[in-house]
């Protein structure tokens, strides 16, 4: 029997695969198609999950992983000229430790991480199967599929994580329901490759037109992507007409100086989960939630979910946390999916108020009642990642200015003549108790040994100095801090 089963090695599956393979587990895949997808479909990684790939035992890890990143450039809020009107230069270095936006193409950004994940021993895989059925009991599941020649074969694990996507089999299978969150709009998607005679920046532009909404991103070369947003009245039919897809390229860059390479209608979708856990069952990424594309988190939020699992379920089985433990994967997951889709939905909102203000002083008139404060909501405008405000963590502590429920800072730092090195690397895999300096790392001996049990290093900051980045500003109110292994700061 297997620790866990994973349907579905899309990049979410496969990261899942990766972190608990790590982490010792014996590991079983399902995944239908026998090569990952050859269209490009999400195209933003975040410093959170570089540093992610920064805690795998291969050393190699991240330098691999950035061999499929260019590093992201600006972003930010255009007029109908497409003059800049506000947004941010992407720093080169994050609180991550990391550049915070990097670009990349999905299918061999997705390659990568399936050729990770199958290079374990300890992953089983089934490519090419399809998941027909799965059920749970009190300590185990089991996942029937087709094989390649059609023949039925069954998976037993103790635990299930379904990584299939918006339309997931298991999800459906369980009856779980969406929760609507307010947007539903349909948007035409095009994606090109472009030759040395394009005249493109290397910006991510929502522009706010009132001719027609659009997005515009540079991703990882020589690959282009627009998202114009369809008009009243107009049909999936008309906007993939080739005529009509190259009139809207037109003001953008001459024809001669790209090949197209997909277009599609999609409706954009903010929705989520209400269950994410059905006894032994997970649901994650795309099956949990659907989120508008403004800031770039669709697959990065998917990302976090199993990155939550992936330090929570080898504690579970082997045997030094119960098995309630994993009730707080929903409790922190759900809450900080959920803001972070409302967060791309106010991008939305707010290019719509910037476009109805721009169609009001050309047409002369009052703009239609807007929320002014929907311009907090943009890149650049003093706005975190929310913390998560519930599970394991002290939630006495949270705020949202605050660290606690936050990512712990990582920068690069030195002691004395030894080599520059990101923090991280003192702090290893697992839990970590850091400190100002040794005084305040004093604890007794039953509190030594739940760490010892959870093989948690304890860190001192002393004789360390910042090279790049910042130590985490909790320490200029606090002595110490239980940093958790996905670093978000216990308290």
């Amino acid at each position: 029997m297997f620790d866990v089963t994973i349907v579905g090695l899309g990049p979410v599956g496969c990261v899942a695969a990766i972190l608990l393979a790590e982490a010792g587990l014996k590991v079983a895949a399902v995944e239908r198609d026998h090569e990952v997808y050859r269209l490009p479909r999400a195209v933003n990684l975040d410093g959170e999950i570089v540093r992610a790939f920064q805690r795998l035992g291969r050393g190699e890890a991240v330098d691999e992983l950035m061999q499929t990143l260019r590093p992201g450039d600006r972003a930010g809020f255009a007029d109908g000229d497409r003059q800049w009107m506000f947004g941010q230069d992407m720093l080169p270095f994050g609180s991550n430790g990391w550049q915070p936006s990097n670009m990349f193409d999905q299918p061999e950004f997705e390659q990568y991480l399936r050729s990770a994940a199958l290079s374990y021993p300890n992953v089983t895989a089934h490519i090419g199967c399809e998941a027909v059925a799965v059920t749970s009991a009190s300590d185990q599941t089991s996942l029937s599929f087709n094989d390649t020649s059609g023949a039925s074969q069954e998976l037993e694990a103790r635990y299930l994580l379904a990584c299939d996507g918006a339309s997931s089999f298991v999800r459906r299978t369980h009856s779980i329901e969406w929760e609507n969150l307010g947007y539903d709009h349909e948007w035409l998607v095009v994606d090109v490759i472009v030759n040395d005679k394009h005249t493109l920046t290397n910006d991510t532009v929502q522009v706010c037109d009132p001719d027609r909404i659009c997005t515009y991103v540079c991703t990882r070369d020589p690959y282009r992507r627009w998202e114009f947003k369809l008009l009243p009245g107009e049909t999936r039919e008309q906007m993939l007409a080739p005529e009509k897809i190259a009139s809207l390229i037109d003001t953008w860059t001459p024809r001669d100086s790209y090949t197209l390479r997909r277009a599609a209608v999609y409706e954009f979708h903010a929705a989520i989960a209400s269950q994410w856990r059905i006894g032994n069952l997970f649901i994650a990424g795309d099956a949990a939630h659907q989120t508008p594309p403004f800031l770039g988190q669709g697959m990065n939020t998917g990302l976090r979910d199993v990155i939550n699992l992936g330090w929570k379920l080898p504690l579970v089985l082997s045997g030094r946390a119960p098995d309630s433990l994993l009730d707080t994967y929903q409790a922190e997951r759900y809450g900080h999916a959920h803001d972070m889709i409302d967060w791309a939905v106010s991008i939305g909102r707010l290019m719509d108020h910037l476009t109805e203000q721009a169609a009001a002083a050309r047409e002369g008139r009052e703009p239609n009642s807007a929320d002014p404060g929907l311009q907090t909501s943009a890149y650049g405008q003093g706005r975190e990642q929310p913390p998560i405000r519930a599970g394991i963590v002290l939630t006495e502590q949270i705020s949202l200015d605050g660290s606690t429920g936050h990512l712990f800072s990582q920068p690069v730092i030195k002691k004395g003549g030894s080599r520059e090195i990101r923090l991280d690397e003192l702090l290893g895999p697992a839990f970590a108790v850091v400190g100002r300096n040794d005084a305040a790392l004093v604890m007794s001996k039953d509190s030594k040994r739940i760490l010892d049990s959870l093989d948690a290093r304890v860190i001192s900051l002393s004789g360390y100095d910042e090279v790049r980045g910042h130590i985490d500003r909790l320490f200029k109110s606090a002595e110490a801090a239980i940093v958790r292994p996905d670093r978000i700061v216990f308290g």
